[in-house]
């Protein structure tokens, strides 16, 4: 038995995230305490992108692991950012859930019932602009806060929204599923790399903590997420961008394999670019800087302006 310190940010849906890993590893037979641990990005206000992305929600977690405050964290691994942390090492990525976006909307709408004119909430220049080029005639407004904060925007009334676009995953961690009224397949609107995964992380080197965390890890998660976020690292794309990827392990002639597809749209709406790869499954993260290269070549970079975005020491924002 380990006795071992897991650093969280204070938020529901982290202390929901962080519980769920805790409670995995009790049932292994670890003490676990919770370390609540303040970030920037809860305390400042101003646009994630503009803070340099979703790292600010990383730095103070790995800072306490460095310190030797915490023996481990628990990340939602969309945030992360793509780029190694020096002295740490992603431990495990447990089995992730629904990797969807979810409209959250009044009155019931699914996305086709919203009308033109209807206003949506979104932070993500992603889920913006493959909403965008779906040429329904939304207008959009930049929102944060938790998921309770946006969700409580939406209703009738001139100041609030028609609709909101979350993570399924939040909702579900959460049990907010039936705040849910239409679940975005990937055909209209591809998610962020990672989403719905979390990521288990601690110093690297200390083996008593990689030894309980390391049973928590799922080797198809954990394929099918390195093939997306090996997309985004080639792209040297970060939380400004709008790139989307999902991979799934599928059977292929000659075992198992990653078919992944990557969205890079135009932040306007004006048009996106779509790609798919399949291969072997033990080449996750060479399939997803492939793609990223196909990406390339057909003009990704021009379409999304991708050379004006933050690099790849950020993802995108919390869900």
């Amino acid at each position: 038995m380990t006795s071992l310190r897991l650093g969280t940010r204070r938020s529901a849906l982290a202390m929901t995230q962080s519980g769920h890993v805790a409670d995995a590893l009790r049932a292994a037979g670890h003490e676990v305490e919770l370390v609540e641990i303040v970030t920037e990005g809860d305390t400042n206000r101003a646009s994630l992108a503009s803070m340099g992305g979703t790292g600010v929600f990383a730095t103070a977690l790995r800072e306490a692991m460095h310190a030797g405050e915490i023996d481990f964290a628990v990340h939602s691994l969309k945030d992360l950012p793509t780029a190694p942390a020096p002295g740490l090492v992603i431990a495990a990525i447990p089995a992730r859930v629904d990797p969807r976006d979810a409209l959250c909307a009044r009155d019931g709408l699914t996305l086709g019932e919203l009308g033109e004119g209807a206003v949506v909430g979104t932070g993500s220049p992603r889920r913006r602009a493959q909403l965008a080029a779906l040429g329904l005639g939304l207008e959009f407004r930049d929102i944060r806060g938790n998921l309770g904060t946006r969700l409580a925007m939406v209703g009738p009334g001139e100041d609030q929204l028609d609709a909101i676009v979350l993570a399924s995953a939040g909702l579900t961690r959460l049990g907010l599923r039936e705040q849910i009224t239409e679940l975005l397949e990937p055909i209209q609107m591809l998610p962020a790399p990672g989403q719905g995964a979390l990521a288990v992380e601690c110093r690297e080197g200390d083996e008593q903590v990689l030894a309980a965390l390391r049973p928590l890890d799922h080797a198809d998660t954990r394929a099918a997420v390195t093939a997306e976020r090996g997309v985004l690292a080639e792209l040297e794309a970060g939380c400004a961008a709008p790139v989307g990827a999902l991979a799934e392990v599928v059977d292929d002639v000659d075992g198992l394999a990653i078919s992944l597809r990557a969205v890079v749209a135009a932040t306007d709406g004006t048009g996106d670019l779509r790609r798919s790869i399949t291969g072997p499954m033990n080449e996750a993260e060479d399939l997803g800087r492939r793609l990223a290269r196909t990406l390339v070549a057909d003009g990704a970079p021009e379409l999304a302006d991708l050379q004006a975005t933050h690099p790849s020491t950020a993802s995108e924002h919390v869900q």
